[in-house]
């Protein structure tokens, strides 16, 4: 794992320069907002004690969306090795669809295991809610990452970024690009991933803003995080929309998918590709010239954040509630914000200027 300190800064550096320069403020259908939440799940009777050490010997476990996500690969590892690092041992297990019901099984099988955390990338916000409810009941800590779960099946949310920040954007880092004008596309993963949805819906009410009066969202296509399909589906949309100015793709499979496609066309250079990548994915079209620019938070810092919030639940710290305090680590401090959501930090806009100081 990368020294977490030092990447923070960077991170956190180039942040602040594309909030400047971007003016930023803020990776599929059941939608976040049409789940019934009753709030983040944990016992009555449960108190925090911030002052209690770390346990060791936590056995944590990582449930990406699918296993074979390079994306949440990143996450996972960097989590697990971070519950070496304080004692603990960590594990990935997970399937290799995302399907909306895939994970089911794993819930169950991690629960007769006795796992003192299960950490959840959710493909469905309700799909998982039943077996999560389950290992909450037998005292196993459920914190969701990336893509969260109804907020009564889980007791934390390890929020990448602000969903409202990631959404609105991405509207805006393309429309500059483009000049506020032209027909636009959104390249999303699968229809009911909570993260994408929620994105989704912050992007579409961006566009309704007199500064979008010119531009027009033709279609939200969906490559299920699958990179022949993504790739398929970029195809799609630039020939049934001829007039199509830029894509949109907030998922580093459908993102690296298009951007596979589009540099090796006819369309590279008169379409904009702009999403959620990591740098080393997504160099090589830096450097070609496919796309000029892409974001992304750094995904071995939110696998670092999961390990120690889940520790910190585990060891009675924390309970979720709102206001709570723990330490992660090198990253620092981090507060309980509102139904259990903890946020890592404001995403960063990589370009060929920055993307050689970053490697993940």
């Amino acid at each position: 794992m990368s020294q977490p300190r030092t990447r923070r800064r960077a991170v956190a550096a180039s942040a602040a320069l594309c909030a400047l320069t971007l003016a930023v403020t803020g990776c599929s259908g059941t939608t976040k907002d049409s789940v019934k939440d009753d709030g983040p799940a944990k016992a009555a009777d449960a108190k925090a004690n911030p002052d209690a050490p770390l346990k060791k010997g936590l056995k944590i476990a990582f449930l990406p969306k699918q296993i074979n996500n390079p994306y949440e690969k990143i996450v996972d590892d960097a989590g697990i090795a971070a519950a070496a690092d304080i004692g603990s041992t960590g594990k990935e297990v997970g399937p290799s669809t995302a399907n909306a019901s895939s994970q089911v099984s794993y819930i169950n099988t991690l629960i007769q295991q006795k796992q003192d955390a299960i950490l959840i990338a959710a493909n469905d916000p309700n799909a998982v809610c039943g077996p999560l409810k389950q290992a909450m009941k037998q005292n196993i800590k459920v914190v969701a990452y990336d893509s969260d779960t109804a907020k009564d099946c889980r007791q934390l949310f390890i929020n990448q970024a602000s969903s409202e920040e990631i959404g609105r954007s991405q509207v805006r880092n393309i429309a500059k690009q483009l000049g506020n004008k032209g027909e636009i596309a959104i390249l999303s993963a699968t229809q009911n991933a909570t993260n994408q949805n929620t994105w989704i819906k912050f992007m579409k009410d961006e566009l309704t803003k007199p500064a979008y009066k010119d531009m027009k969202l033709v279609k939200v296509a969906y490559g299920d995080d699958d990179d022949q399909k993504s790739f398929q589906e970029t195809q799609g949309l630039l020939k049934a929309y001829p007039n199509l100015k830029g894509i949109i793709s907030p998922t580093t499979v459908g993102i690296a998918a298009a951007a596979r496609y589009i540099g090796d066309s006819s369309y590279k250079g008169k379409v904009v590709l702009n999403g959620l990548g990591t740098p080393n994915q997504m160099r090589k079209y830096i450097e070609n010239g496919t796309l000029e620019q892409f974001s992304l938070w750094n995904p071995k810092e939110l696998g670092y954040l999961g390990t120690y919030a889940a520790a910190a639940l585990a060891s009675g710290q924390i309970t979720g509630a709102e206001g709570e305090k723990f330490k992660a680590g090198d990253l620092g401090e981090y507060t309980v914000g509102k139904d259990g959501e903890i946020i890592l930090g404001p995403p960063t806009v990589f370009d060929e200027k920055n993307i050689g100081d970053f490697d993940f």
